[in-house]
């Protein structure tokens, strides 16, 4: 099981964001962000936003550390990426 994350470097509603992912499915992202706490909401098609506080628990959890570049190439390569306008929740699995 391996979970991804790049650094809080986007931002929005006053604060910088990161990116997790899993390369594998939404079942494994969900499980992961769920034990840390994420709320529901966070869930955006393919990934959880996750605010720069989070960034460190979700690292020492087990998320790897990795570009945003890197956060694509992960999700298009696993066939896991869902461009904008295809929503779904964060009860769909995968």
């Amino acid at each position: 099981m391996t979970l991804y994350i790049d650094p809080p470097t986007w931002p929005g509603h006053g604060r910088m964001w990161s990116h997790l992912i899993s390369d594998v499915s939404y079942d494994e992202l969900h499980a992961f962000a769920e034990r840390l706490g994420v709320p529901a909401r966070g869930f955006e098609r393919d990934h959880y936003d996750l605010p720069s506080h989070w960034y460190a628990d979700a690292v020492a959890a087990g998320a790897v550390e990795v570009s945003s570049r890197e956060v694509v190439r992960l999700l298009t390569e696993s066939g896991l990426r869902r461009r904008k306008g295809s929503y779904v929740s964060r009860g769909s699995g995968s």
